[in-house]
């Protein structure tokens, strides 16, 4: 099977229910920032010790989750359905569980935090900030066309769980934390 078909060559893309919208639609940019999203998390998974079974395993079914979200978006306004539909509220409730259980481990914040400290802890922050740029867009999609509702939650929550386990990989590693400074107290 050849990778390319040369239908795009014109700045159009078929959906998943066979119509076809421009490859800047607000539908198609949403579903892309996703794909986007779950490279980024596959390049924060290279960052994360081995030894890290479990938030691997999490960030795995993370992966699973987006492709699952990205192909919902991928079917037209027309087409959307709850048949269709397989983001749900237990997969945000899930990530609240785990929010809590790593946040437990964390020393309690009192500052505003720099997205630094590590390479795997810059990179759940750079995670997180497309996961708030995937909300963003699918809050301007939701209010153009049918989407599941239960999408937005889950990636408000999403961008949370990534902040948390930011910190988290910071702590594992004895790394501290870099704080955010008033310009006033900087030296």
């Amino acid at each position: 099977m050849r990778i390319y078909t040369r239908q795009g060559d014109k700045g159009l893309t078929r959906l998943a229910d066979g119509s076809q919208l421009a490859k800047d639609d607000m539908r198609v940019e949403t579903y892309g920032a996703i794909d986007e999203l779950n490279s980024q998390i596959g390049l924060l998974m290279a960052e994360i010790p081995a030894q890290e079974t479990g938030l691997l395993a999490e960030l795995i079914l993370l992966q699973q989750e987006l492709f699952d979200l990205g192909g919902e978006l991928a079917f037209s306004s027309e087409a959307q359905n709850t048949a269709l539909w397989q983001v749900n509220e237990g997969w945000t409730l899930r990530l609240e569980q785990q929010i809590d259980a790593y946040s437990a481990q964390l020393p309690v914040l009192r500052n505003f935090i720099l997205p630094s400290g590590s390479r795997a802890a810059a990179q759940a922050h750079v995670v997180r900030t497309l996961t708030r740029r995937c909300e963003r867009l699918l809050l301007g999609l939701s209010r153009a066309e049918q989407v599941n509702p239960a999408i937005l939650p889950y990636l408000n929550r999403l961008s949370d769980w990534f902040f948390t386990v930011a910190r988290y990989l910071l702590v594992c590693t004895g790394t501290p934390e870099v704080l955010w400074v008033k310009a006033a107290d900087r030296g």
